[in-house]
């Protein structure tokens, strides 16, 4: 029988009390956004944000507990907005969609930063033996999201965020799970020769860490290619968006090439403010595994398909409810 673990992919959105606090406080200007060296009272708002989606996703009974990355201003290149070797350049729409964020330059080389370990020591101290689960930009995603004015070519910067991930992940405190959330490898996939490196980076990360390494896609299908390459990776699990784009073409990637003993199902909408019932998504659930063939997982990460800060506060907790009931569902086939 499959394990079903209920978990998401971060980036949720900020309580409406904190989004008018902060407004107040910093404003919504380029220069107004996070740095890295906000004042005591902007830190505060950010910290007790953090509690309260914590607790919501205590509440809620999810399996995996994520931190919320509510400080990410600019979704998943924050990593490196916050990096003193990076420069932030004009505003860059966020994938196809109506959101933005400011351009990493990187100018300099990529040492340790430490910034999502804080959040993630910070999140650990609100835990009562909840597993934690880390959420990190893909090296791949990082990469294209950012513009490189330091290292010689695509393939060495490459290497350097790979690098620099494995080295943020070695601070971060125990978890249990990490996501690398790799949209980039679908919307804008590699071409073959980098194409070729992106396990290599990934490994980088998932050897810096003793939990269970999920690289989650989304936002479409991988090309089959690219799907191939990344088997290579050594990850227990490959996450995949149910939602949007060609699920064909999924399943064809799975059946054809295989996949990991574990997998991460994206079947409850992150952009759309309709609350999926827990056993409409436990039917997603069998029909899912129904489709991929000759394969029963140890275990399936039940998530959104993509992170929730697009939703209202209100819409994104109750589909953590959603989430959370499906593994008290009735035994999932597989």
């Amino acid at each position: 029988m499959t394990e079903l673990v209920s978990t998401t992919p971060g980036l949720y959105p900020l309580p409406d009390w904190a989004k008018q606090d902060l407004s107040d406080l910093k404003g919504h200007q380029k220069h107004d956004l996070i740095s890295g060296d906000e004042g005591p009272e902007i830190v505060d708002v950010y910290d007790r944000a953090r509690e309260e989606v914590v607790s919501e996703q205590i509440d809620a009974g999810l399996d995996r507990i994520v931190e919320g990355q509510l400080r990410w201003d600019d979704m998943l290149a924050h990593p490196l907005t916050v990096h003193e070797n990076v420069e932030t350049g004009g505003i860059v729409r966020y994938y196809d969609n109506n959101n933005f964020y400011r351009d990493p330059q990187v100018k300099g080389e990529l040492t340790f930063s430490g910034d999502v370990a804080s959040e993630l020591e910070a999140t650990s101290e609100l835990l009562d033996g909840q597993a934690l689960q880390a959420v990190l930009p893909g090296p791949y995603t990082l990469a294209d999201l950012a513009t490189n004015e330091y290292y010689d070519d695509d393939a060495a910067f490459l290497d350097a965020v790979g690098e620099f991930l494995a080295g943020e992940v070695d601070a971060f405190p125990e978890h249990e799970t990490l996501f690398l959330l790799e949209p980039s490898l679908v919307t804008d996939s590699p071409d073959e020769d980098l194409d070729e490196r992106i396990p290599d980076a990934i490994d980088r990360i998932s050897d810096a860490t003793d939990a269970d390494v999920v690289v989650q896609t989304y936002w479409g299908a991988l090309e089959e290619k690219v799907y191939a390459h990344l088997m290579d990776a050594n990850v227990d699990a490959l996450g995949f968006d149910f939602v949007a784009g060609d699920r064909e073409q999924t399943f064809y990637n799975i059946n054809e090439y295989g996949t990991k003993d574990d997998i991460a199902l994206g079947l409850v909408n992150g952009q759309n403010t309709l609350v999926e019932s827990p056993e409409t998504v436990h039917e997603r659930v069998e029909w899912t595994l129904d489709r991929i063939a000759n394969k029963t997982f140890d275990r399936a990460y039940v998530t959104t398909n993509t992170e929730l800060f697009y939703l209202p506060e209100n819409r994104a907790t109750e589909k953590l409810s959603a989430l959370a009931e499906v593994v008290n569902a009735p035994e999932v086939k597989a």
